[in-house]
């Protein structure tokens, strides 16, 4: 993976499913890094084109930075050949920058930026802030484009110019003239990933938008199923992706949408239902309550 550039790591990403890892812990609360290890070993046994370690289903904002590295260290040495990690950055531009080279350091092969904390920006800010965190580092910078960072295609197109690294735009607002607006503008220059949750809603009508991948985080648990979806997505089988919709991610994502948070915690939840448990998430965030796990065993069972 050392001799490729930035631009073929997306490449690399956007040419299948990708894998966004939930982060294990202990029941104190401390990074289990044994069991992370080996979760990433069962996931490699299943296709994917990218694994995002510590990412937003890995509860970046529950991480501490030197956690942080930790876990994208974890997943470099457990990830197989071949397969590109892809580390967080995020908070403000300072910290960015040095979580962006931590990345380097932890042997990443791309970075994923996450919003600013905290507050609003306007769109020269957005650039700064980017621009800081390429000129920062040799690789490769996907943008979040959610939240407060919500990218204009003006702001697009001078990154794109300023920053050779910039090399991907991951989605999680689902503005489709804000999408439609970047993809007519920057075409092939960028790799274009979906970053809703659940990404696998958006995934067919995104599909004509340039977004050929996206973020599965119930890849996690049921990692065959969420492959399955992907390649119906691919290959435009539309009466295949709808069946799959209506037999577990809407009413999966009924469940899902019960409590503010829940797109992490019942990923958690999917994980201790398939017997293979990845402790509790941190605070803010709460785990599902037994009657929800109750409900999320059942439709996992229907599927599995």
């Amino acid at each position: 993976m050392a001799d490729l550039t930035p631009r073929e790591v997306a490449q690399r990403l956007g040419s299948g499913l990708l894998s966004f890892p939930i982060t294990h812990l202990t029941t104190a609360g401390t990074f289990d890094e044994p069991a992370y290890k080996e979760h990433i070993a069962w996931l490699a046994e299943f296709p994917a084109a990218g694994l995002f370690a510590a990412g937003g289903t890995g509860e970046f904002f529950s991480l501490t930075p030197n956690e942080v590295e930790t876990v994208v260290g974890a997943a470099v040495a457990a990830a197989p050949p071949g397969l590109p990690v892809i580390a967080p950055a995020g908070y403000g531009t300072a910290m960015a920058v040095e979580l962006a080279k931590a990345a380097e350091r932890a042997g990443a092969h791309a970075v994923l930026l996450f919003p600013p904390y905290l507050t609003e920006v306007g769109q020269d800010g957005l650039r700064a802030h980017v621009k800081a965190v390429c000129d920062a580092t040799t690789l490769g910078v996907i943008v979040y484009n959610r939240a407060n960072a919500r990218f204009d295609d003006e702001t697009v197109a001078r990154l794109a110019d300023d920053c050779p690294n910039l090399v991907g735009f991951k989605d999680g607002i689902g503005d489709i003239e804000q999408m439609t607006r970047i993809y007519a503008r920057m075409g092939e220059r960028l790799t274009y990933i979906g970053g809703l949750p659940t990404a696998e809603m958006f995934a067919l009508p995104y599909l004509s938008l340039g977004l050929t991948t996206y973020s599965s985080a119930i890849f996690n648990f049921l990692p065959r199923y969420a492959a399955d979806f992907y390649a119906a997505v691919r290959r435009r089988d539309d009466a295949a992706v709808m069946a799959r919709l209506n037999e577990f991610v809407m009413p999966y994502c009924d469940l899902r949408n019960r409590k503010p948070g829940y797109a992490v915690s019942i990923i958690k939840a999917g994980m201790k239902v398939i017997g293979r448990p990845a402790g509790p998430v941190r605070a803010p965030l709460t785990d599902l309550d037994d009657g929800e796990l109750a409900e999320l065993e059942t439709l996992i069972n229907k599927v599995s």
